[in-house]
């Protein structure tokens, strides 16, 4: 089964997923998708408050992080990391608890990145917002640095995301039954 939808001016599939035997989930991967992730980028971009650095979490939202960066005149990007990696330093870190993944899972920076963030106007982008987990983790990880947050936008609102007064977005992605109808 799959949804067909237009992202960005760009036609996609997306296949459905069960997440339990009564919610299926439409997914959609920028990896690989070079056209999918610079339309997007594009489009947010025409939407964004003035900023100075993008942040997203790892792994799905790197694609478009960076390319919006690119884009907005190579400005700086930070990736919320999901474990310790032995060249960080100093680590601040957060839990979080993703519809997509089936355990509890940190998300950390480390001095350098705070060093880039401190001071500064953050963007957070993602790929898609579902129940907010990750960008609520991601807020909490910011909130221990001297920063500005002055958005929080993604390429697609998942179900109730779509309703969210918070973020910006570009399609409101529904969420299905198990026989691939929109859940209402």
């Amino acid at each position: 089964m799959f949804y067909e939808m237009t992202i960005a001016g760009c036609k996609r599939q997306l296949p459905l997923c069960p997440v339990n035997d009564e919610l299926y989930i439409a997914a959609f991967i920028m990896f690989n998708d070079v056209e999918v992730t610079r339309a997007a980028a594009k489009e947010l971009l025409a939407k964004a408050p003035e900023f100075d650095v993008v942040v997203t979490a790892e792994a799905k939202g790197i694609p478009l992080a960076y390319e919006m960066a690119r884009q907005a005149g190579n400005k700086d990007y930070v990736v919320c990391r999901k474990g310790f990696k032995l060249y960080m330093r100093n680590v601040i870190e957060t839990s979080v608890d993703s519809i997509t993944t089936d355990h509890l899972q940190k998300l950390c920076i480390d001095q350098d990145d705070v060093e880039t963030l401190k001071g500064r106007r953050v963007l957070i982008v993602d790929d898609v917002v579902s129940t907010g987990e990750s960008l609520n983790s991601i807020e909490a990880l910011l909130k221990q640095i001297d920063l500005t947050i002055v958005g929080r936008m993604c390429v697609l609102a998942e179900g109730e995301a779509a309703a969210r007064g918070d973020i910006t977005y570009l399609n409101e992605l529904p969420v299905f039954n198990p026989d691939g109808t929109v859940k209402e």
